[in-house]
């Protein structure tokens, strides 16, 4: 899961030279004009020595370089370093924002207030991450507010993709001097509609293009999941983890029962599924997960009330990242905060009903520091 590019000449293929000092990508791969709209890129520094880069087009977290336990810079968020990168690898979601529903909705429809509403069928004959043309690939207003700070808006017109109500989004990506990534997420509707935004960056904690992600070590604060049919639908269930492959209760390498003979597995294939959390505070860790090589650890923060974790399973090799790697199989991870996958056509998951008068807001941080 990737996109097509030409290897970046800032970035070194060889990811962990010492020698080698990367840098975030150039202004000039992103300034483009789509669908009459001029994009750009963004750049953020925080105290801590973290530099991140955003773009407008889809609103894009597209590279994101923090200091291992040597103190060196490595790039851990995969991606590109152009915007054709961005557009060839649509329907791959490299760091992008999604929306109007993050995750899936199961055959492409659902019912609201007694109107039942159809969407693109762009998965299996179920709808992904918002459609043929998604949050991700759409042009939003941009604004640098200051050297750690972007904001991001978007007007998301009545039954775009299908989904009902003119929806105003803000997304605002912040850099706080310990070195934590904070997305905040704000949306109000003229009309009854479901949201549910999430960010669907690609980790590799050792750096892109080092490796797979198999020897790193996660935590999942989740005592159950919600395990899927075939098409990667929820069931409705919502089972313990406990004596699964699924129990991350305690930190294990990510690759430890990723090829186990459960049929869960089987459907992912690996791991594609939503974690229901125990705690969704802010104020508590939901998940850590630690680069073996690196050294590198990223705790997750979140409002929300699931997370779903996909271990890479279906990156193929067939793209070009930056420093001249490709996107092979479980080179990367991806841990999106979110609301349960499918839940307009399942009463009892928690809701994702947003009604006029409501403000749909969420903060998700991903904080990075080092193994002592």
């Amino acid at each position: 899961m990737a996109a097509c590019n030409q290897p970046s000449s800032k970035v070194s293929a060889n990811m962990t030279d010492s020698t080698t000092k990367i840098s975030l990508p150039a202004d000039s791969g992103f300034s483009r004009t789509i669908d009459g709209k001029k994009t750009q890129l963004y750049t953020m520094k925080s105290k801590g020595g973290l530099e991140v880069a955003v773009t407008n087009y889809g609103a894009h977290l597209v590279s994101v370089l923090a200091p291992d336990k040597s103190g060196k810079l490595v790039s851990i968020a995969l991606g590109f370093d152009n915007l054709e990168g961005y557009q060839k690898a649509k329907g791959n979601y490299y760091g992008a924002s999604i929306g109007r529903y993050g995750n899936r909705i199961g055959k492409a429809k659902f019912t609201l207030d007694g109107k039942e509403y159809h969407l693109a069928a762009n998965n299996n004959g179920n709808t992904l991450h918002g459609g043929n043309k998604g949050f991700d690939q759409v042009v939003w207003d941009g604004k640098q507010i200051d050297s750690t700070t972007v904001e991001f808006t978007y007007l998301s017109k009545d039954m775009e993709e299908g989904y009902p109500g003119n929806l105003t989004t803000k997304i605002t990506y912040h850099l706080t001097d310990d070195n934590a990534i904070q997305i905040n997420y704000e949306a109000t509707t003229d009309k009854t509609t479901v949201v549910n935004l999430t960010n669907h960056a690609y980790w590799n904690l050792n750096g892109e293009g080092s490796g797979t992600i198999l020897d790193h070590t996660a935590m999942i604060d989740a005592d159950t999941y919600t395990p899927v049919d075939k098409g990667l639908i929820p069931t409705g269930k919502i089972e313990p983890v406990k004596g699964t492959p699924f129990d991350f209760t305690t930190a294990k390498a990510i690759g430890k029962d990723i090829e186990a003979k459960n049929e869960q597995i089987a459907f992912g294939p690996g791991f594609d599924h939503n974690f229901v959390l125990n705690k969704h505070d802010i104020k508590t860790p939901i998940a850590k997960v630690v680069g073996d090589k690196s050294g590198i650890e990223m705790d997750i923060y979140t409002e929300e009330p699931a997370l779903q974790f996909y271990s890479g399973n279906f990156m193929d090799g067939s793209h070009g990242i930056r420093g001249g790697k490709t996107d092979a199989k479980r080179t990367a991870f991806a841990m999106e905060t979110q609301h349960y996958p499918d839940s307009p056509n399942q009463p009892s998951f928690p809701s994702t009903t947003l009604k006029p008068g409501q403000v749909y807001k969420t903060q998700t941080i991903y904080k990075f520091s080092v193994v002592k």
